[in-house]
């Protein structure tokens, strides 16, 4: 009992003014009993003078009286379950805003302008490194811009996959110079609605604005996306390399700060600590209440009136004609079948009896997501294989690339990027896969190459090896042979050629030194031998040089091991010709 009155001390209603419905109950029985009088059937056969005379009063007007009181208590508990009726309390983590950001970078060549030491460019990049490392939450994406604007990573909650670019950012990337700001604002704000946001921030990095820009972050505004700058530069300005001579570059504050004040945002230099960023809001994503939450959690009340429902509508059920019995029974048969019959019953129609087939999809889907943010890739490709949809397809390929099986992935963006050719996601990440799967090939054939090359060179050591075995059986065999009485044996032997035929004294000299150097070779491959025992025991890496190479072998020897070691010492390269294909892509449609 305890207990009880614990619980209803804790009771309370989430919605209560659906409380004020239940003064009109009272007036609905009344309505419904003068309705069934009225109806009786004895109206048809007695006057109507009559009936209070023969009646009995209080007595029932119908049979189905009963059933009339179990609607008005079924209604009862439909307005009690609208109420909200709450007992108990549960944590759940603070809404979080997912206010997505596009950063816009400009790569013209005023970015290597050293009025900030080293460079402008340097300086950026480590703002931008500390701007994915700080920031709590919310989706990012790196666009840079020189005469034109250009994608470098699409919009993504991981922001370490943004930053894997900022050291391959360099005006030499870009395929013209310039500083095209109204591009870039307008490329961000495409993104920013292509991913579907109705809002969002856009911070561009540069030293002025222009008219072109101030309408253009205006523009972007009234749709929705706030635009901020954040300067580069100093007032004295820098000097930078450009094709025709040296050129000077200059912040100019006053147009970036009605630069943002057209975009509804905020403008400041660039600093040396975080402080920028945070006057910007950009570390911290906007929030509906103004509040920025990081894992924080708050109880809440829980809504119980679900649970009065199938009393509700258990007490309607009488109201209905014949089969109300029949009716109940089947309710309740369903109701006992376990789940996974019902799941299965159902599913062979395309979903459950709670779920349609496209709500189940869409579980999975958010069941794939969950599964690859905690980095099971096995159970998210699972999760997201039989599913149809681009959105389904392009999470597909990303799973599959990150498990490592790249030409399933290439399949699955494809099949995605047939269902919407304008999916600019999964081009990106198909190039990014394609490339990837072009390194391992290139890792595996220079394994297979460098395989085959110790091979050979273990065959090569081995027949050398039982050459110079032989040659000391022979050496052993000739010092067991007997001498000739006064050495015509062995003049015999040495005027004979191999063929038993009797050689000139020319040849004979050729055959002595030929036996010198012979010897001699022999001392040396014993030697090498020798080293090469002494140097078994020694540990992985500490192995020199093969011993008494030949010229050409050393060379050859370098030149692989350079090869197998070499290293792209153009990280941008990639960059480059993506933004050249974009450009000649934009040209050929038309676009200046």
């Amino acid at each position: 009992m305890s207990g009880i009155w614990t619980a209803l001390a804790q009771l309370h209603f989430l919605r209560p003014w659906w409380l004020l419905a239940l003064l009109l109950v009272p007036l609905l029985a009344w309505r419904m009993r003068v309705r069934a009088r009225q109806r009786s059937g004895w109206r048809q056969a007695v006057d109507a003078h009559l009936l209070p005379h023969l009646l009995e009063p209080g007595a029932p007007a119908t049979g189905r009286a009963w059933a009339r009181r179990l609607a008005v208590l079924g209604l009862v508990l439909a307005l009690l379950a609208l109420a909200g009726p709450s007992f108990r309390k549960q944590a759940q983590p603070l809404w979080q805003s997912r206010q997505p950001l596009v950063v816009a970078l400009d790569l013209s060549r005023a970015a290597l302008a050293r009025d900030l030491p080293p460079t402008r460019l340097a300086q950026a990049r480590a703002k931008l490194a500390s701007l994915l490392r700080e920031r709590a939450g919310g989706q990012v994406a790196l666009v840079v811009f020189a005469d034109d604007a250009y994608t470098v990573a699409p919009l993504t909650d991981d922001a370490g996959n943004v930053a894997l670019f900022l050291d391959a950012l360099a005006p030499d990337v870009m395929p013209a110079d310039g500083q095209r700001i109204d591009r870039a604002i307008a490329w961000s704000q495409r993104l920013l609605q292509q991913a579907g946001f109705p809002r969002g921030d856009i911070l561009l990095l540069t030293d002025h604005a222009d008219a072109a820009a101030i309408a253009m972050a205006a523009k972007a505004a009234a749709a929705g996306y706030r635009v901020s700058a954040l300067g580069l530069g100093t007032a004295q300005g820098g000097v930078f390399e450009t094709p025709g001579g040296l050129a000077q570059a200059r912040l100019d504050a006053p147009s970036l700060r009605a630069l943002a004040t057209s975009g509804g945002g905020g403008y400041r230099a660039l600093a040396a600590d975080d402080a920028d960023l945070r006057a910007l809001g950009v570390l911290e994503p906007r929030q509906a209440d103004g509040a920025a939450t990081r894992g924080a959690a708050v109880a809440q009340w829980q809504d119980d009136g679900a649970w009065l429902l199938p009393l509700a509508l258990a007490c309607f059920l009488p109201l209905f004609r014949r089969g109300n019995a029949l009716v109940l029974l089947l309710a309740g048969a369903l109701w006992l079948q376990p789940p996974s019959a019902r799941a299965q019953d159902a599913g062979s129609r395309g979903g459950t009896l709670w779920q349609r087939a496209d709500q189940l999809a869409h579980a999975r889907l958010q069941a794939g997501i969950a599964a690859y943010r905690a980095k099971d890739y096995p159970r998210a490709i699972e999760e997201f294989s039989g599913l149809t949809g681009a959105d389904a397809q392009y999470n597909l390929g990303n799973a599959l690339a990150q498990a490592g099986r790249y030409d399933e992935a290439l399949a699955a963006y494809g099949r995605a990027l047939r269902e919407r050719p304008d999916m600019a996601d999964a081009s990106y990440n198909r190039a990014q896969v394609e490339a990837a799967r072009r390194r391992q090939q290139q890792q595996k054939q220079q394994g297979q190459q460098k395989q085959q090359q110790q091979q050979q060179q273990q065959q090569q050591g081995q027949g050398q090896q039982q050459q110079d075995q032989k040659q000391q059986l022979n050496g052993q065999q000739s010092a067991q042979q007997p001498a000739s009485p006064g050495g015509q044996q062995d003049q015999q032997d040495a005027q004979q050629s191999p063929g038993g035929q009797p050689q000139p004294p020319d040849a004979q000299a050729d055959g002595r030194e030929q036996a010198q150097a012979d010897a001699a070779q022999r001392q040396r491959m014993q030697e090498a031998l020798r080293n090469q025992q002494g140097q078994r025991g020694k540990p992985q890496g500490e192995a020199s040089a093969p011993a008494r190479e030949t010229p050409a072998q050393r060379e050859r020897r370098l030149a692989n091991e350079a090869w197998l070691q070499r290293v792209p010492d153009d990280p941008g390269a990639l960059l480059r010709a993506r933004f050249q294909l974009e450009a000649r892509r934009r040209r050929e449609g038309g676009r200046p």
